[in-house]
């Protein structure tokens, strides 16, 4: 439980931040998206940030219980596959991110995603963990 604590706590903390900066300078954010896929190397780089923090959580929390703690095994298993798919398909960034270019409302549902995901995981994190 303390592993799963101390995830929450950190995944919780980043989602509410960035969902928060995703919700407030969609612009900004929709700038980055775009010159992201520009770059090979920052693709590849993404991905493997990716690949990296989904082996480390499967490694340290691969726990499959009926309980909130199975929300980051499965944070943990979509990093993992979305390092793997970034790293081995780099060249099908560039269409996810030219549908954000054009529907606002993807950032939009984003943002408010990583907010309510940020939100439970700080409550459990933080209040109702142990």
């Amino acid at each position: 439980m303390e592993t799963s604590v101390f995830i929450a706590r950190i995944a919780g903390l980043c989602y509410l931040i960035m969902g928060a900066g995703f919700l407030f300078n969609r612009k900004a954010f929709q700038q980055v998206m775009e010159d992201f896929c520009k770059n090979a190397a920052v693709v590849f780089y993404g991905g493997l940030l990716a690949l990296v923090i989904g082996i480390v959580i499967i490694l340290t929390h691969n726990v499959w219980v009926a309980n909130w703690t199975v929300m980051i095994t499965i944070i943990g298993w979509l990093a993992l596959i979305k390092g793997i798919w970034i790293i081995v398909f780099p060249g099908t960034i560039s269409k996810f991110m030219q549908a954000y270019q054009k529907n606002e409302s993807l950032l939009l549902v984003q943002s408010i995603g990583a907010l309510i995901l940020g939100a439970v995981l700080t409550f459990f994190g933080f209040f109702a963990g142990y």
